[in-house]
């Protein structure tokens, strides 16, 4: 058998080997550097993320802190603010309960001081038999027209009087009393009778003196006079309360003065 040999290389036309090599032109670093600055700021804006969360952080927690503190404060405040409420609310009870006390000292009118001055103000020729108190009259609503009642109430006063112009003058002196209200004295009743034995007149017998004439029996006025009681304050009538001997009742309002519970 025959073998086929073939020589493919003496066929191939030569080729030119290029000598020359392609020369690449050099790196130069200046054309990097918007690269760098790239990834610079590529690196520092994580960063600058990361610290602010960080200093974020660490403001909220301290804001937290602030915020518990200032919660637990104002719960205690909470609670002094609740003891100092309650404490006014004690000290205006207290105010209320001294100032009725108060108001009860500055309505007493003591008999002993009133009945002194009727004895001072009763002429020569006035005779007291009775003094009656009228108590005041409560009215829940006043009626248009009519004024209101005194709350200080009254006094009635009967007795006997030589005449009519001596009971006038007892009424007239009554209205110059601190105690007694001007506008409220007057004369209820009075008319002439025989005088009673209280009076201390001494009456004739019916017999007829030596000469036939029969003795007129004496006579006086029997009055009763109402007079309203002042509403003037007792703290007000300090002087006149001590002038009539009311000393107990002076030192108590002067005392209350002292502490400034009611004016001097």
């Amino acid at each position: 058998m025959y073998s086929l040999d073939i020589n493919f290389l003496k066929d191939r036309l030569p080729t030119e080997i290029n000598s020359e090599r392609t020369v690449r032109p050099p790196m130069q670093l200046g054309n990097l550097m918007p690269v760098y600055l790239g990834i610079g700021v590529g690196l520092c804006l994580p960063a600058l993320v990361f610290c602010g969360l960080w200093f974020l952080q660490m403001e909220t927690g301290k804001l937290e802190q602030k915020i518990g503190k200032l919660d637990q404060e104002n719960k205690e405040l909470d609670g002094k603010i609740a003891n100092i409420n309650k404490i006014k609310g004690e000290t205006k009870g207290i105010q209320v309960q001294t100032q009725a006390l108060v108001t009860v000292f500055d309505r007493i009118r003591p008999w002993s001081a009133m009945l002194q001055d009727l004895r001072d103000r009763i002429p020569k020729n006035v005779q007291i038999d009775n003094i009656k108190q009228i108590a005041p009259v409560i009215q829940a609503q006043t009626t248009p027209g009519q004024p209101p009642s005194n709350p200080a109430g009254g006094i009635e006063i009967n007795g006997f009087a030589r005449s009519f112009r001596d009971v006038n003058d007892f009424v007239l002196s009554l209205g110059q009393s601190k105690f007694i209200n001007a506008s409220e004295s007057k004369i209820s009743t009075a008319e002439l009778i025989d005088a009673p034995p209280e009076t201390g007149a001494i009456q004739p017998d019916n017999q007829s003196n030596e000469s036939g004439v029969k003795i007129k029996p004496t006579q006086v006025v029997k009055y009763t006079i109402k007079a309203g009681l002042s509403t003037t304050p007792a703290s007000e009538l300090i002087r006149e309360l001590e002038q009539k001997g009311t000393i107990g009742l002076v030192t108590r309002l002067r005392s209350i003065q002292k502490t400034g519970v009611i004016a001097k």
